[in-house]
């Protein structure tokens, strides 16, 4: 009786949680509707109202189309790196579901971080009854790879692009410190011997010891294949950028695709280290700004500039939000 009053307890915390960032990701695309207003406004007064409305409608819905999915192939190809932090961790799911699963994640992409990608290891749960900090090293990792694949391609094409390769390694080593705090125990066992007398903190501290003890399961090795699919699926995202400016009637030719994946990569590392949900208004300035800046020459006003990344954000934030959240909501029946 009393296994069970818990199990219901758990499920409720467990559904509250997950309802709690359903309503900050609603929230987070109205914000994100407020920007493209206000980046419309900007356009409409630099280019006029009519000029602007023009350029909205020019989009070619074939090569948008294209866009669009090349969002969802990216995100799909990280999957065999997620099954492997799963298996790492010996729990035992059918790959269908935690195909589901993996997918549903994305529905949290514009939380802070991404780490609302959390829901993940609460659905695990009620599918394998396998504690949520045994199931977090897998999140954890899947976060820290795709932050890395962002670097590496930022990195190279930075280099190919020859420009910002100093300020881009700065960055990318600043991405990287607050996952000192999950893969090395030495920060945690620190505030625990400060902390451990406030009862309140125990409940943290005993799931603290439990996450460490499985996220050593994950080897090297691991970390290393999953760079294997996690570059990938990053140029395959950027290449939906390539797209979207194909969409506008700007015909670049495939000699610019380092500098368009340096545009995209380097745009969403900067406005991931901003902390803000989305990178909302920090991302959109820098596409605008870089868009205007790479590709002088290509009939690329600031009327377009804007119009392409309106376009590029709402699939790489609503489309992907949505295409998520429908997984997420599939993957409910897995909570009974």
């Amino acid at each position: 009786m009393a296994n069970g009053s818990l199990y219901k307890k758990e499920k409720s915390e467990q559904i509250k949680r997950s309802n709690k960032a359903k309503r900050m990701v609603l929230l987070i695309l109205l914000a994100s509707f407020a920007v493209f207003l206000v980046i419309g406004a900007l356009s409409v007064a630099k280019e006029g109202v009519g000029a602007f409305l023009h350029t909205l409608l020019s989009i070619n819905p074939f090569y948008y189309g294209i866009s669009l999915l090349l969002l969802f192939l990216g995100n799909l190809v990280g999957f065999p790196k997620w099954q492997r932090f799963i298996e790492n961790l010996k729990i035992k799911i059918p790959k269908k579901k935690n195909l589901m699963i993996y997918l549903s994640m994305f529905s949290m992409d514009i939380t802070p971080g991404r780490w609302g990608r959390a829901v993940a290891g609460y659905t695990l749960n009620r599918v394998t009854h396998t504690p949520f900090a045994k199931t977090f090293p897998a999140i954890a990792a899947d976060i820290f790879t795709d932050f890395l694949g962002f670097i590496v391609v930022v990195f190279v094409t930075s280099f190919l692009v020859g420009k910002f390769t100093a300020i881009t390694v700065f960055i990318g080593l600043l991405l990287m410190v607050p996952f000192l705090f999950i893969f090395y125990k030495k920060p945690f066992k620190y505030i625990k011997g400060k902390w451990k007398r406030f009862t309140f903190l125990k409940r943290f501290f005993r799931e603290g010891e439990s996450y460490f003890a499985s996220s050593k399961r994950i080897s090297l090795g691991s970390y290393l294949y999953a760079m294997l699919f996690t570059i990938p699926s990053m140029v395959i995202s950027g290449l939906s950028l390539f797209f979207v400016i194909l969409a506008f009637g700007i015909h670049l030719p495939i000699s610019y695709l380092p500098t368009i994946l340096f545009i995209y990569s380097s745009a969403l590392l900067f406005g991931i280290v901003s902390g803000i949900p989305a990178a909302l208004g920090v991302t959109d300035a820098i596409l605008i700004g870089y868009l205007s800046a790479f590709l002088p020459g290509m009939g690329l006003n600031f009327g377009v500039a804007s119009a392409i990344t309106i376009f590029f954000r709402l699939g790489s934030i609503w489309f992907v939000a949505a295409t998520g959240f429908a997984f997420l909501f599939y993957t409910t029946r897995y909570w009974k």
